[in-house]
């Protein structure tokens, strides 16, 4: 192969880890002036992660060569018991001047996470317009997707023309210094939502045409007062920049942006797998023994009293297993089993409830699917087990080929019916918790495979004991 026809393959890019960069970079003997120019370089994201790495002599230096601005940025991307933690240790004219400078909903959560005395005083001496903004996110509950959201958004009036929405426009942008320009909100004279412009419409159209022609009506929205497990799905589902949030007075509250729905996603998510681990909340590496123990601990508890059930279920099978000993052998087989479809059944339904249409008819018909499933399983699996298992009890105890095979169907048989009453268990458990409104995810893998074990240990050894026993006297 010629010079000129040889391919070569590029070296695939590398992500520069920037928040090494600026640890090394606190290390250098530089002056505060030149150490200020540099970080100037980084985006605050980079700053915040290069936070957790630092000492706390290295964090006070860091955050001293940050003006307010700078620190209005960063502070957003630090844990939230940081954010707090900073805020609190700082005089309070310098975190007031902070506070001012971020996004009212960031400025909320730190001030939600100081003690109250310090947040009360320094509620107070904020300016009225944000006290305002705070307020009105504080109104809504931590459930409510209008504690989620931003109240900077560029507002206009539905009578008016192109050039005077581009002359509002520009003055609101100037006094509010927001950065969520690419959707405009329109009302009505009385102030009520009416609909919707994209910037690039309002910039493509006719200085003296009415802004009637560009107004997108049916731009979607949500209210305040709306769960945020019961509108994720949809919000999911949009690819605007952001959204309008009402009061009940179908007037402009705020707007969710989509940074904000991808936060609240990942969180939401993360929260669910917790539930599904067993876990009453998510943990983290920085967590100490007692808040981790203050999680695992309650579900662990009543994990144990079911396992007592399941022990004690066991035990009045007593006589069962000491009159056929082979029966111990394949317990495990049949709780397995059990618990994997429970399982299987639980992951399916909870993804399903997310859906707050959801009517009670395709909640029945949810149970009757994945009872069907669970049945169809548990035929193809028992049904080949069954036949191996035959092979395996006459050649390994001993037993004729009719009594081997007799053992063998019981066991085929038990594992069906586990496996269909484990499919309704894994589903009819997390619709009675919603309907207790309690979180379905609640109804966690642990817990589900738990009462499994003992749905299957009631099941296998009351089949064991009527039909090899009573029946055929095995």
């Amino acid at each position: 192969m010629s010079e000129n026809e040889r391919v070569t393959t590029a070296e695939p890019a590398v992500r520069p880890d920037y928040d090494v960069e600026i640890v090394q970079l606190m290390d250098q003997n530089l002056s505060p002036k030149a150490l200020h120019y540099k970080l100037e370089e980084f985006h605050a994201s980079d700053i915040a992660d290069a936070f957790s790495h630092l000492d706390d002599t290295r964090k006070e230096k860091l955050f001293r060569l940050l003006d307010v601005e700078r620190l209005a940025e960063v502070i957003p991307y630090l844990e939230e018991d940081e954010q707090a933690d900073y805020l609190s240790a700082i005089n309070i004219r310098k975190a007031i001047a902070i506070l001012s400078k971020m996004e009212p909903q960031d400025a909320g959560v730190v001030l939600r996470n100081m003690n109250r005395t310090r947040r009360d005083v320094i509620f107070e001496l904020l300016n009225p317009e944000l006290r305002s903004k705070l307020a009105r996110i504080a109104a809504y509950g931590e459930d409510e997707i209008g504690s989620k959201m931003s109240t900077d958004f560029i507002k206009i009036r539905k009578n008016s023309d192109v050039k005077a929405a581009m002359r509002s426009l520009r003055d609101q942008a100037r006094i509010s210094n927001t950065d969520n320009l690419s959707i405009l909100y329109v009302v009505d004279e009385n102030n009520v939502y009416y609909g919707a412009i994209h910037i690039q419409d309002l910039f493509a159209a006719g200085a003296d045409t009415p802004l009637e022609d560009i107004i997108e009506v049916n731009f979607p929205i949500v209210y305040a007062s709306e769960t945020i497990d019961s509108i994720m799905d949809d919000l999911k589902d949009y690819e605007e920049d952001s959204i309008p949030i009402l009061n009940n007075d179908n007037q402009i509250e705020g707007i969710i942006t989509r940074q904000d729905l991808l936060e609240l996603a990942e969180k939401e998510n993360s929260e669910d797998y917790a539930k599904l681990a067993g876990l009453s909340a998510e943990e983290d590496l920085e967590e100490t023994l007692f808040e981790s123990l203050k999680k695992r601990t309650p579900w662990l508890l009543l994990l144990l009293a079911l396992s007592l059930g399941v022990s004690a279920v066991i035990s009045m099978f007593e006589s069962v297993v000491a009159a056929l000993t082979i029966a111990v052998v394949f317990q495990s087989l049949i709780l397995d089993m059990a618990g994997n479809v429970g399982t299987q059944s639980l992951a399916v339904s909870i993804r399903v409830l997310a859906d707050p249409d959801l009517k009670r008819k395709q909640k029945l018909f949810l149970v009757w699917k994945e009872m069907r499933t669970g049945f169809v399983n548990g035929v193809i699996i028992g049904a080949g087990s069954a036949l191996v298992l035959g092979i395996f009890i006459h050649l390994s105890a001993g037993y004729g080929w009719m009594e081997s095979y007799a053992i063998s169907g019981c066991i085929a048989v038990a594992m069906i019916v586990s496996m269909v009453i484990s499919s309704f268990t894994g589903t009819a458990v997390p619709i009675l918790f919603q309907h207790f409104g309690i979180d379905p995810a609640a109804a966690s893998g642990p817990l589900i495979t738990t009462l499994n074990d003992l749905i299957g240990a009631t099941t296998y050894y009351s089949m064991v004991w009527i039909f090899l026993i009573q029946m055929l006297h095995i």
